[in-house]
């Protein structure tokens, strides 16, 4: 069967590459830009670099800055009105992950109307909103190359997945130098989304050569360098390996899906606000120990890949350091288990059946290479615990 592949229609990536965002808009013919972004990106200063970049190109844009970390149907209402009552003719998603995911939603439901719910999985959005542009500041969502977003409906506590073209960005700007100021627990936790990106989307069953292509680059780049980028966030090597190794990641996931490790993270992060690359490096080690025996030989890959098992391992041998390493690499970035982030206990454990629930609607658990049922799920989340 052909894999269907979707990509930004421009890509540059390199040091430098968001100073070309004038260029660019103007050979698109688009002079309405609305920067969406938050209020961090402000005061670092980031967002008035960006607009005397746009100036010097002759287009002046507005900036809509209340994104918030896991955005919710609540918080991008305003920038939603925002393009209702404006004359915008794109956006700039700036920042992290939340920044870019905001923006893909406020594109379509400024354009086309209609309320978040609406557009949801597994519903596919195809029809084309607002162009947007991504413009990444750290190494970890890889959504500039994606065509999914995530948004929460505070109301029921779920997190939306919605997905098709009108979500993937016209334009991605991947420009590594925006990541040095990134702390270390955002690199840490950013850096293991991406990693699980890559390999959930190595061992997918919607997996292509195409995507192992992708995935198995990316890991090759994000294996030896998270924890440089962790230990020092001006090693300028390892940022722009990082911030490639994510966007490979992101390009992976999007045409291969996520699996299991998403599909109960977002529960986790919705109903106990736990930062989406956080509650992912939580169970990436549960999760892969759950996987390894239906497809031994894909996961004796990524431990290749990622560097820490090679060519004379046999499968359970890399597999077996596999293990160890994604052990090893939540305790060295200090990943909190669920109980140590601060959960409250009697919730978590009333609340298992529902997010079992949540983890199998979403889809993300139909394309791990072990099918769990709701009861493998409840068991895995009190294995996390």
């Amino acid at each position: 069967m052909p894999a269907k592949i979707l990509l930004p229609r421009i890509l540059q990536i390199g040091a430098g590459a968001s100073a070309e965002l004038g260029t660019i808009l103007n050979g698109m013919g688009l002079k309405a830009p609305l920067i969406i972004t938050d209020k961090v990106m402000v005061q670092l200063g980031y967002i008035e670099r960006i607009k005397q970049v746009l100036n010097s190109a002759n287009i002046i844009a507005d900036v809509f800055d209340d994104t918030v970390p896991e955005p919710t149907v609540a918080s991008i209402q305003a920038g939603v009105n925002k393009v209702r009552d404006g004359h915008f003719d794109c956006v700039i998603g700036f920042g992290g992950g939340s920044p870019i995911d905001s923006a893909k939603a406020i594109a379509i439901l400024g354009y086309h109307g209609g309320q978040m719910g609406d557009y949801k999985f597994p519903r596919l959005v195809d029809e084309l909103g607002l162009p947007i542009i991504a413009i990444p500041t750290t190494a970890g969502t890889g959504s500039e190359v994606t065509k999914v977003t995530v948004i929460t409906d505070e109301k029921t506590d779920e997190k939306m997945m919605c997905m098709g073209t009108g979500f993937m960005p016209s334009v991605a700007l991947v420009d590594y130098e925006l990541s040095i100021s990134v702390p270390p627990r955002t690199t840490a936790d950013t850096g293991i989304d991406a990693l699980t990106h890559a390999i959930e989307a190595y061992v997918s069953k919607k997996a292509s050569p195409y995507t192992d292509t992708q995935a198995l680059a990316a890991m090759r780049l994000l294996g030896p360098n998270l924890r440089k980028a962790y230990h020092d966030g001006s090693d300028n090597q390892a940022r722009e390996k990082m911030m490639l190794g994510a966007t490979l990641a992101g390009m992976a996931f999007s045409n291969a899906s996520v699996a299991l490790v998403h599909g109960m993270s977002r529960p986790i992060g919705a109903f106990y606000h736990v930062p989406h690359g956080l509650s992912n490096a939580m169970l990436l080690p549960t999760v892969t120990e759950f996987s390894i025996p239906a497809v031994p030989e894909r996961y004796a890959d990524c431990a290749r890949a990622i560097g820490v098992a090679d060519s004379n391992d046999n499968n359970d041998d890399a597999n077996r350091k596999l293990m160890t390493e994604l052990r090893d690499l939540n305790i060295e970035l200090q990943v909190p288990t669920p109980k140590a982030f601060g959960i409250d206990p009697k919730h978590f454990m009333d609340n298992l059946q529902t997010m079992a629930n949540q983890a199998l609607a979403s889809g993300s658990p139909d394309n791990n290479p072990s099918v769990p049922s709701a009861e493998e799920i409840i068991q895995l989340y009190k294995n996390l615990w």
